[in-house]
């Protein structure tokens, strides 16, 4: 019984609220779960059927959108040094590295940093500051969001479609393989800088 109420809670429209919620929460803080819950959705999308897999991905890539023009918006409203936290070295580090590839190809760079928690709320905060054109930005980033939303949402189904015993194994496995392959993805950015 407790094990149909998870599945029915998991597989509401409301969970794609939820979700789209911590994916533009994730925007603004990396410590907000927006790529797991996508992959779980994913997940839970192919076991049972509802919500949805298309739902689950147009919503993501919606909320991602959003989030990321949210963090635009700051940039251009109050810039890169208006609050304190943006003064420190470490943050100022980070969107110097952020403007210097934004200058190198800001299509590449809106892509990679979709995966990249900590650099995409820097490229956005930059291209926000730098007053790049919102008609070309919003295109690239609902572009760069639809390509994640696919891909998240894709490792949950994948790993629902193949492994036996419905949503409370595919759900779990997908999170530690959304985890860990964005752990993988930090690591290669990291020694790449290095």
């Amino acid at each position: 019984m407790p094990t149909d109420l998870l599945t029915a809670s998991l597989s509401s429209p409301w969970s794609l609220v939820l979700m789209s919620l911590l994916v533009v929460g994730d925007a603004f803080f990396v410590v907000v779960p927006g790529e797991v819950a996508v992959t779980a959705l994913g997940a839970i999308a192919v076991s049972t059927g509802s919500p949805p897999l298309w739902a689950v991905v147009v919503c993501a890539a919606v909320a991602a959108t959003v989030g990321d023009a949210c963090c635009y918006l700051i940039g251009w409203s109050v810039g890169t040094q208006r609050w304190r936290w943006m003064r420190v070295p470490r943050v100022q580090q980070a969107l110097a590295w952020a403007r210097r590839r934004l200058d190198g190809g800001m299509a590449t760079v809106l892509f990679t940093a979709r995966f990249v928690p900590f650099a995409r709320l820097a490229i956005n905060l930059v291209a926000g500051a730098s007053r790049i054109p919102p008609p070309r930005y919003l295109a690239l980033v609902a572009l760069a969001a639809t390509g994640w939303a696919l891909y998240q949402a894709a490792v949950g189904a994948a790993v629902a479609a193949i492994l036996p015993g419905g949503p409370l194994v595919a759900v779990p496995v997908s999170i530690v393989l959304a985890i860990g392959l964005g752990a993988l993805i930090d690591l290669c950015v990291r020694r790449r800088r290095g």
